[in-house]
């Protein structure tokens, strides 16, 4: 396969679980926004979605104070954000339309629909369009996207490029979206384990669409340590950093039997593996949960500059 042929792939995956991961955020700070702190929080949550999502700097130089409607514009609708719902949807289906003819036609179908229907949406006057539509019609539409790659395409290097894309993005996602939970935790030790601290850790749950799945693997009280445990070191959950990190490295060792060749972004994904399958609950809260999502971001972001050196950039 074509190096530009395979990084279209690879960035059409990516920006669609991008456009899902931007999604859940709305609707974690949607969420957490109901519930009263009377001040106590450590930042205000919507605040928290910008510095979680590294759209921070961006919104700041355009709108200034995080305002609730202003982000919720930024990380939907706004294409000067790279990482917006809208951009990210139509990226993805101009990285598809470049490669029209390695998609087959429902992978293709779903995904100018997606883009159509944004485009509908852009529309409408915004009063008309509440967030949780907004954000149900996202995780939706992504979902029939990735439905009708894993149904429809062949088993080839084209699949295992958008897979990999797919794992990166997702662990990246799901660690941004565990940060959101350190940036509104509360600034003391005693409030660590109370009902407000609890049910923070419950909406992230929700917003993963990861609740009843939790229950089936833990049962009983929800706490901290458990939720952690499932969406870090689970390898059931399909969310899990875990899981994420052994995807990459399935779908590299598939390219590499196909190519006949190791790189060194098999290398680099195993270490990733073995950075977060090692660790444990304890370790990690010793160390700090925000210090180990940002360690794992890093290794992600290490890991997908091996791999566009390794298959994409048309040099190796």
């Amino acid at each position: 396969m074509l190096s530009r042929t395979a990084d279209n792939l690879y960035w059409l995956a990516r920006y669609m679980e991008r456009a899902e991961t931007s999604a859940r955020l709305l609707e974690v700070g949607s969420r957490i926004s109901l519930i009263p702190n009377a001040g106590h929080g450590y930042r205000s949550e919507w605040d928290s979605l910008l510095r979680a999502s590294g759209t921070a700097a961006g919104f700041a130089r355009k709108y200034g104070d995080p305002v609730q409607r202003n982000i919720e514009s930024y990380l939907f609708f706004d294409r000067d954000n790279p990482s917006s719902v809208a951009a990210c949807i139509g990226r993805a289906r101009e990285n598809g339309r470049i490669v029209r003819t390695a998609l087959t036609t429902q992978v293709w179908d779903a995904l100018n629909t997606a883009f159509q229907e944004m485009r509908a949406l852009e529309r409408r006057p915004r009063s008309e369009l509440a967030l949780s539509q907004l954000t149900d019609w996202t995780m939706r539409t992504t979902a029939l996207v990735r439905g009708a790659i894993q149904a429809t395409q062949l088993r080839n290097d084209g699949y295992d490029f958008m897979n990999l894309g797919y794992a990166l993005e997702r662990a990246d996602n799901t660690a941004r979206l565990l940060d959101v939970k350190y940036f509104v935790l509360l600034p003391k030790v005693d409030f660590v384990g109370s009902g407000l601290d609890n049910y923070q850790w419950l909406t992230l749950l929700r917003a993963m669409s990861a609740q009843r799945a939790f229950h089936w693997a833990y049962g009983g009280e929800i706490t901290a340590a458990k939720i952690a445990h499932f969406l870090i070191l689970n390898p059931m959950c399909p969310r899990a950093l875990v899981t994420c990190a052994e995807g990459a490295v399935v779908h590299l060792d598939r390219l590499a039997a196909r190519y006949g060749r190791q790189t060194a972004a098999q290398g680099a994904a195993r270490a990733l593996l073995a950075g977060v399958s090692g660790a444990t609950v304890e370790a990690i809260f010793e160390e700090g949960l925000h210090e180990f999502l940002g360690r794992f971001i890093a290794a992600v972001a290490r890991l997908g500059t091996t791999i566009a050196d390794s298959y994409l950039s048309g040099e190796a």
